[in-house]
């Protein structure tokens, strides 16, 4: 007797398959047939789990119960949500895919959870991936991390600040060397590329590297510390590994790749055992896919393929592309045990200005990197000042002092001026434990 859906795909629970080679997607699905009051959603998620794994819309002989048993999806989790109205099913779906289909690769990897299922669901989104030990096994996840930077910093706490260097394009290497050094004297902490940054008929990578090293060790003869350097190596895979080498010959202490070269390539980077410097990761191009896959799913790719720190949205910046809760999530997954590997650094970025410190912190914590470009370079009273504004702005906070008053001390006037310029946020509350703000608790003032 035939089953309207296969038993093989559906007649499975997460706590029935072998978790160390399996690997779990979790998606959202929101699926609507105007005018169809008899929707079987099954059949949409049996088509969803074959099309990652063995099969295609029409049976064929050789998809076998064997093959099926062996290397096709599993339905481990069905859990139904309220719908808009009778012709819409909505769901919370996970399918488990047997590694063995495709062992140590990156790419294939990603067309079984992140393949053609957007083709059969209109609002499906990839929620979560669990990575199985199995898999993991092939990754040693990021080289230097949380504990790494800061050793190599000689900054053990606090949060750690980059200047964005802008332009995007156009200045020459000696300007962008110039730029460098006024924001290192300031106290900035790092520095890098923007992610457009490349080679043009002004400047190249070579030259930019050179200028922008020198004039890091000029500041170091003057603070004492040297900053780190995250030069942009984006290129053609062919090329891309080459253009790491020569980076760390000519002295580089950083390579900053935008994620559109691809998971795999970025890989083939942070696993060279050659490659010994810290690596981030600029993740524009992931903007393209964040209807359909969540950001924290990105995170967690990331730092199983060995990248150091990455950007995070965050939901006061000047692009708040993701929900509050989703942007906060990425620093959890990118810090939380997972497999052994380091924390990576969240970078909770986009238009960020010194003001905005004391809620960055209390959402991220301390183990954070503040990148900002204009929010740096744009301070009415030059670079050097829009370095300072931020470390005074971080010091505040680790002060436990409110920023305001911070800023009020003669000796944090470039603070001050920056306030006085982009102003300051103060989080709101939402007071859950209480029905209605009458019930709220009020402050006792002591005399």
């Amino acid at each position: 007797m035939e089953r309207v859906h296969d038993p093989i795909i559906f007649e499975n629970v997460m706590d029935g398959i072998n978790l160390a080679d399996h690997i779990v997607a979790t998606y959202y699905m929101n699926d609507r047939l105007e005018g169809e009051k008899f929707i079987d959603h099954f059949k949409l998620i049996e088509s969803m789990a074959i099309e990652g794994s063995t099969g295609t819309w029409e049976k064929v002989a050789e998809d076998s119960e064997e093959v099926r048993r062996m290397l096709s999806g599993k339905v481990v989790g069905y859990y139904e949500l309220p719908a808009a109205d009778q012709f819409t099913k909505c769901a919370v779906v996970q399918i488990a895919f047997p590694i063995n289909a495709w062992e140590n690769n990156v790419p294939m990897m990603l067309l079984s959870i992140a393949g053609n299922c957007f083709a059969y669901s209109k609002d499906l989104r990839l929620l979560d991936v669990f990575l199985p030990a199995d898999l993991v096994k092939n990754f040693s996840g990021p080289k230097f991390g949380v504990p790494g930077i800061r050793e190599l910093l000689q900054v053990p706490e606090r949060p750690i600040s980059l200047h964005i260097i802008k332009p995007k394009m156009g200045m020459t290497p000696q300007e962008t060397g110039q730029q460098v050094y006024q924001t290192a004297i300031g106290g900035a902490d790092m520095c890098k590329d923007d992610e457009m940054t490349s080679d043009t008929y002004n400047n190249n990578f070579r030259d930019r590297l050179k200028a922008v090293m020198e004039n890091i060790d000029r500041a170091a003869e003057k603070t004492g510390k040297k900053m780190i350097y995250l030069c942009s190596i984006t290129d053609e895979v062919s090329r891309m590994k080459d253009k790491a080498h020569e980076a760390i010959e000519l002295g580089a202490n950083g390579l900053l790749i935008a994620y559109s070269v691809g998971l795999s390539a970025i890989r083939q980077i942070t696993e060279d055992p050659a490659i010994t410097i810290p690596v981030m990761v600029h993740n524009s191009h992931m903007i393209a896919s964040m209807k359909t896959i969540s950001w924290p799913v990105f995170t967690k790719l990331l730092r199983l393929c060995g990248v150091d720190t990455t950007l995070t949205p965050t939901f006061w910046s000047s692009i708040p592309m993701v929900s509050l809760e989703e942007g906060i999530r990425c620093q959890h997954v990118a810090q939380a045990p997972f497999h052994g590997f380091r924390k990576m650094w969240s970078m909770p970025a986009a238009g960020t200005y010194p003001g905005l410190a004391p809620v960055l912190m209390a959402e991220y914590g301390k183990d954070i990197l503040i990148p900002s470009g204009g929010g740096m370079l744009g301070h009415p009273d030059g670079y050097t000042a829009g370095a300072q504004a931020w470390q005074q702005a971080i010091a505040s906070v680790m002060e436990g002092i409110p920023i305001v008053e911070y800023a009020r001390r003669q000796e944090n006037n470039p603070l001050r001026r920056a306030l006085e310029k982009w102003g300051y946020l103060e989080r709101p509350v939402t007071p859950w434990l209480r029905v209605a703000p009458q019930f709220h608790p009020r402050k006792f003032q002591f005399e």
